[in-house]
């Protein structure tokens, strides 16, 4: 038998469906957990989300459980050994053999080609140059300084001239001591130290143009050296032939304002030093089962970290598959009890987010993120593990209290935390500061009402991690030097990803607001202000409505206070409840001047239209100004389904008396309106908040009729229309019990009587002047 839409479900029969809904997800009564998923679309995928969120995580863990999370230079906690026999090449003695051959390789020094010719080419000429003059003071004073010649010299290089041309003997001996510069460098004084310093090296390599040669490195000049160059030149020129006057006259030559006759080739002498490092073959070692790694207390060294990281991959390499997939799935059944503790937790306390898939796939979205995040930037740089291991929780902790409540964000930051040590495979203390953090921030955030209060989050929270991590690393880490100096930077650390969780959790709360559909407390404090310019507008337009909104937004704020209901989002949703009215403020009674009342002459049916087009106007001003999506539903289920009771009878009235006029029996009456027509389009209210602002509404409204409003009178209209509003269903679809609504009631009638408490009634002008005369 179909349900017949104007006879509301009754309160019984509506706890009893959430009864029978609860325990299907529970798996029990007849139909059970598959079954219920079967034939429940949200379910099915909340199951769906839920398998996407075990399969990403769990990967994840695996992934960064085969890797060593491991920095060079930290203090290790644990003693490891290898675990199966292990070849590697010792990385240390390589790079030292490699190095010790870079060191070996010949040095590199190119040849300056037209210093060396020049050199050659102005001996050749010197005795044609001088064959004509008569006298030294007819030699230019250049030439005669570049060569110390006197009168002596001049005439020993004269007789080297045959027909004013260079003689044989002088032409031969010139280019021997060419020959034997230019496999005798010059260099200048510091690339001349630097080659007496620098490597391990005996010869050094000469490069002219396309040849090369080996000379010993101890036969490199100081073209600079003032002392020790003229006696090596003079060397060479007794060795080319010269004697007497004409071995002063070469010596002069070569040393004064002697240049460098070579330079240091860095790129070549480069390349040499990578190909006899390319040439050492990696020295292989040689580690047994049960090698120590590192041991505990050890400062990690960059061999440790390569053989640590070795070790780990033969150890799965050679592992046999089973007992590997076995770790694997072991790792993923963690995953999924942890996955499945959240879903579970979300069935039974987290109905927001139960009843919308897409928060579902919001909270997934956001849990596999975070991990990821820690997973990630812990394998990426694990000096940074206080930071990047316990942030991720916190800012999921943080971001579900704004979002929902802090109990929710409690238990899914600790099942969090739960799964990234699992992930990451950290100790208790890890958890333990994670608890911390995520304890803390949750504690302080049962409402947002201004920026201060995460500041004072993110400064409290900060402490509490740095403190945490201090006292486990006192009690889990080796006491030494290293490991407290460590300690303590880690607690800085820590510190710095709380003030972090704040800082991007103030730069993101619009987002947050937008992506989770909620709404804080610092907007709705703004959304409270006279000065905004919906209300400015509606207080303008219909001052009647404004006055009637603000009393039923301080009705409704006690009455929330009352049952621990979010006091602010009551009053800020009861100031807008009305806005639609605004549209038509003349066909309200509080806008009406007294007399006149644009219904009288309009017919019940129409004066409906307009009246609950108030509604729909609002919920179209609420979208047209960005209201908050929270906000709007205060709007549009302020009257939920209920009848539009005046016109309703007003109506029916007519109706009937219509059919005694025309003789009909009015109980067959065809034009008696049915009462499904005469109700608000709805929805019911979805919150607690919501339904409060409807007993609010209807209350005021009522006590505002009352010619004597007594505390008596009050109660018994509070209490009259809350049972309206209870049989009438329309608290059906929101978490309210028979006790918060007596509550309700209670806290209404209190400040109602409040509001309408009784006066001293004073004489009139009159009476008094009458009693003085």
């Amino acid at each position: 038998m179909a349900k017949d839409p104007a006879k509301p479900m009754s309160r019984t029969a509506a706890l009893a469906k959430r009864v029978r809904a609860r325990s299907a997800w529970l798996g029990g009564g007849d139909t059970g957990l598959i079954v219920q998923v079967a034939q429940n679309p949200r379910a099915s995928v909340a199951m769906l989300i839920a398998v996407a969120v075990v399969l990403v995580c769990g990967v994840l863990a695996i992934w960064a459980r085969e890797r060593p999370i491991l920095a060079v230079g930290r203090v290790m906690n644990d003693t490891r050994v290898v675990r199966v026999p292990l070849e590697v090449e010792d990385a240390a003695a390589t790079e030292a053999a490699r190095e010790a051959a870079r060191q070996r390789t010949p040095r590199v020094y190119i040849a300056d080609v037209p210093v060396l010719d020049e050199i050659q080419r102005s001996l050749e000429a010197l005795p044609r140059t001088v064959a004509s003059a008569k006298s030294i003071d007819q030699v230019e004073p250049s030439i005669r300084e570049q060569f110390a010649l006197s009168g002596v010299e001049l005439a020993a290089v004269q007789a080297q001239a045959v027909d004013a041309q260079p003689s044989p003997e002088w032409t031969a001996k010139v280019r021997q001591l060419a020959g034997t510069l230019r496999r005798l460098p010059l260099l200048d004084d510091q690339t001349w130290q630097k080659s007496t310093q620098e490597g391990l090296h005996s010869s050094v390599r000469l490069v002219i143009g396309a040849e090369s040669a080996l000379i010993r490195r101890t036969e490199l000049v100081n073209a600079e050296d003032a002392k020790a160059l003229p006696e090596v030149m003079a060397t060479l020129a007794r060795d080319a032939g010269f004697t007497g006057s004409l071995r002063d006259v070469v010596v002069a030559r070569l040393t004064l304002g002697a240049k460098p006759t070579y330079r240091f080739d860095p790129s070549q002498t480069a390349t040499d030093q990578k190909t006899s490092a390319e040439r050492i073959a990696p020295i292989i070692k040689m580690n047994p089962v049960g090698q120590v790694i590192f041991a505990r207390g050890d400062v990690l060294t960059p061999a440790q970290l390569d053989l640590a990281s070795a070790e780990m991959s033969r150890f799965i390499d050679t592992s046999e598959p089973w007992r590997l997939w076995l770790r694997r799935l072991s790792l993923v059944a963690a995953v999924t009890a942890i996955v499945l503790a959240m879903s579970g937790y979300t069935a039974l306390f987290c109905p927001r987010i139960r009843r919308n898939p897409a928060r579902v796939g919001a909270a997934a979205a956001l849990i596999t993120a975070t991990l990821a995040a820690a997973v990630l930037a812990t394998a990426a740089d694990p000096r940074l593990a206080a930071l990047s291991i316990v942030t991720p929780s916190v800012f999921l902790a943080v971001i579900l209290a704004i979002v929902y409540e802090q109990r929710v964000a409690l238990a899914f930051g600790v099942l969090h935390a739960t799964l990234v040590c699992v992930a990451l495979d950290q100790s208790i203390g890890t958890f333990a500061v994670m608890i911390t953090g995520v304890g803390t921030a949750v504690w302080q955030l049962r409402e947002i009402r201004d920026r201060n209060k995460l500041f004072r989050v993110a400064l409290t929270t900060a402490l509490g991690m740095g403190l945490a991590t201090v006292l486990v690393g006192l009690i889990d880490r080796p006491i030494n030097a290293p490991a407290l100096e460590e300690t303590f930077t880690d607690a800085g650390i820590a510190a710095l990803g709380g003030l972090l969780v704040g800082g991007v959790t103030l730069f993101i709360l619009p987002t947050i607001e937008r992506a989770f559909d909620v709404t804080t407390g610092m907007t709705l404090i703004e959304l409270r202000d006279p000065k905004q310019p919906l209300l400015r507008e509606l207080q303008q337009r219909a001052p009647g409505t404004y006055n009637h909104s603000l009393n039923v937004a301080a009705i409704a704020e006690a009455a929330a206070d009352a049952v621990g209901a979010n006091s602010l989002l009551t009053y800020v949703g009861a100031l807008y409840h009305d806005i639609g009215k605004m549209n038509k403020p003349d066909y309200f009674v509080e806008n009406q001047a007294p007399g006149a009342n644009k219904h009288d002459r309009l017919s019940p049916a129409m004066s409906l239209l307009i009246i609950v087009a108030h509604v729909k106007d609002g919920v179209e001003l609420a979208r047209e100004f960005n209201l908050p999506r929270t906000i709007q539903h205060f709007i549009e289920s302020h009257h939920g389904t209920s009848l539009v009771e005046y016109f309703f009878h007003r109506a029916r009235k007519q109706a009937l008396e219509q059919a005694r006029a025309e003789g009909e029996d009015p109980a067959d009456a065809p034009n008696v309106p049915d009462e499904f027509d005469y109700r608000y389009p709805g929805p019911k209210p979805h919150t607690k908040e919501a339904a409060i602002v409807m007993l609010s509404d209807a209350i005021e409204s009522t006590t505002r009729t009352l010619p004597e409003p007594t505390p008596a009178r009050i109660e018994a209209v509070v209490s009259t229309i809350a049972r309206a509003r209870l049989a009438d269903g329309q608290f059906d679809d929101c978490e309210i019990t028979l006790r918060d609504v007596s509550a309700i009631c209670e806290s209404i009638t209190k400040t109602l009587t409040s509001i309408y408490h009784g006066r001293v009634t004073y004489a009139s002008t009159a009476d008094i002047a009458q009693r003085t005369a």
